[in-house]
């Protein structure tokens, strides 16, 4: 599931269970609610997420690209070790920042 959020200055996209092949038809429509509110910051919360696959991460990219073709940042917030991998391996782990401070309450690490 991938829920929205945005406030003033900020877009949290906030996203749930698996993030691969099965769950691309939500990608297109997410990617473009997100571009079309045009905040500074995209924080991406995947504390929630159980496992992503190449698709999820080209869905992750495609956020970044958006947030940074408008001068923002994205900033993944929660992720685990195999997910940074997956983005490692596919060469976007440069394209966000990513919060080493935040504390998952949901997620066990």
């Amino acid at each position: 599931m991938i829920e929205i959020a945005a406030s003033s200055t900020t877009t949290t996209v906030t996203i749930s269970g698996d993030l691969d092949l099965a769950e691309r038809g939500q990608f297109p429509e997410a990617t473009a609610r997100v571009s079309g509110l045009r905040r500074q910051l995209l924080v991406i919360d995947m504390c929630d997420v159980t496992f992503m696959d190449s698709t999820g991460a080209a869905f992750l990219i495609a956020l970044a690209d958006a947030a940074g073709k408008r001068g923002g940042a994205a900033v993944l917030r929660g992720c685990n070790d195999r997910e940074l991998f997956v983005l490692e391996i596919c060469g976007a782990l440069g394209s966000f920042r990513i919060d080493t401070d935040h504390r998952c309450e949901r997620r066990a690490s």
